[in-house]
């Protein structure tokens, strides 16, 4: 495998020239993959759905929280193309997605009615494999341009919304001004990113960042970076937004291992500045949804959920909580996920699949939160069924 590697960032007097930096290698139309294409559609799994979706369309942006495949086309370490990964998806094949199942959104997928929403660069282009939901995400990808750089390839936050813009002229193209305005205003984006920030740059100090900025002033500069990112989909005709916190990765099995936690204790100090983080994301959105009336925007606290799920495990079913299943070394955090026989046998009763990513039946949880408050709340100030049936009225 060839892995391009992008260069590492220099320093940048004032955070707001993080935005400024660019790529000569991220620039991917669909159609420079067709020799791969096919390997993707076979893995696309048709999971049951109604015949009359809830909403026309679902779209995803962010990380490798929703990644399903975006970084199986790239030149990156950051890659989920192999088994173990996917072993207990719907067609027990890896896809792309950083789990041994489903992702959330593919739950969400379900109980919108929709099938599994298709990776952007694993379709063929066509309009009809885009009219249901694109997701865009890419394994590695932050709101600072170069978080996860040193992975090698990734798409961008802001790369992800020009890569919706472009389907949405397509839509235009195709079907006319009006008809997709009303198909991109009816339907619903999942925007989940924001982790790679905190692991990628701000705890590897990159440019220095640390004697730049404390933690709450980095944290208030990525929660700008999305209220401008929420505002350009809005503008891009998008009305019904989820936005998703950060978990607390200050439990995840990577620094469990790396702060040489005695018995499993998280990381405190991680886990402060996500909280602060999404304490101003839940600020941020209330605010960008008085100041966009006919939007629904909601914010989903996945920090108060996971933790409801780590301190209740027992109760969800839970018996592993601080080791992952697929590693090696003290909690499997020191070595990713690479060979089958790294992982454990039975993933149900894992917390955590690898260093940082949850199980499948991790993700179900989750996503029931997002969808009806299932298990804790952790929407605000609406869960995503209340949303939908509130677009539904207004439409």
């Amino acid at each position: 495998m060839v892995v391009i590697v992008s260069p590492q960032p220099t320093s940048f007097p004032i955070p707001q020239q993080l935005y400024g930096l660019s790529s000569t290698s991220l620039t991917l139309p669909p159609s420079s993959f067709s020799s791969v294409l096919s390997l993707s559609q076979s893995l696309t799994a048709d999971p049951p759905h109604h015949s009359h979706p809830l909403v026309p369309a679902f779209f995803v942006i962010g990380d490798s929280s929703v990644d399903c495949g975006t970084n199986n086309f790239l030149g990156t370490f950051a890659r989920a193309d192999h088994l173990p990964y996917g072993r207990d998806f719907d067609t027990h094949q890896p896809t792309g997605r950083f789990c041994n199942g489903r992702i959330p959104v593919d739950y969400l997928a379900v109980r919108l009615g929709l099938p599994f929403v298709p990776s952007y660069l694993g379709h063929i282009g066509a309009v009809e494999d885009m009219i249901q939901g694109v997701n865009y995400a890419s394994a590695a990808a932050g709101i600072i341009f170069s978080s996860g750089s040193e992975l090698g390839q990734h798409i961008s936050l802001t790369n992800q919304i020009q890569q919706f813009t472009d389907t949405y002229q397509q839509f235009v193209l195709t079907m006319g001004q009006d008809v997709a305005t009303d198909l991109i205003s009816k339907s619903v984006l999942y925007l989940s990113i924001g982790v790679n920030d905190y692991i990628h740059y701000y705890l590897r100090n990159v440019s220095n960042v640390q004697n730049r900025y404390l933690p709450w002033g980095f944290s208030k500069f990525l929660a700008s970076g999305m209220r401008e990112a929420i505002k350009s989909l809005y503008n891009t005709d998008v009305r019904n937004v989820i936005v998703m916190g950060v978990a607390p990765i200050g439990c995840a099995p990577y620094y469990l291992w790396k702060y040489q936690s005695k018995n499993g204790e998280c990381a405190e100090e991680i886990n402060d500045m996500i909280m602060e983080f999404n304490f101003l994301m839940r600020y941020t959105v209330e605010e960008v949804h008085d100041e966009l009336p006919d939007a629904n925007i909601i914010f989903c606290d996945v920090f108060e959920g996971s933790m409801d799920i780590i301190e209740n495990h027992q109760l969800y079913g839970f018996n592993v909580t601080t080791e992952a299943c697929c590693g090696l070394g003290k909690y499997k955090g020191w070595i990713m996920c690479l060979t089958p026989e790294m992982a454990c046998r039975n993933a149900a009763n894992h917390i955590w699949w690898d260093q940082f990513h949850p199980t499948d039946a991790v993700n179900a949880i989750l996503a029931d939160n997002v969808w009806n408050d299932g298990h804790t709340k952790m929407c605000y100030p609406m869960n995503l069924e209340q949303m939908v049936a509130a677009s539904r009225s207004n439409g």
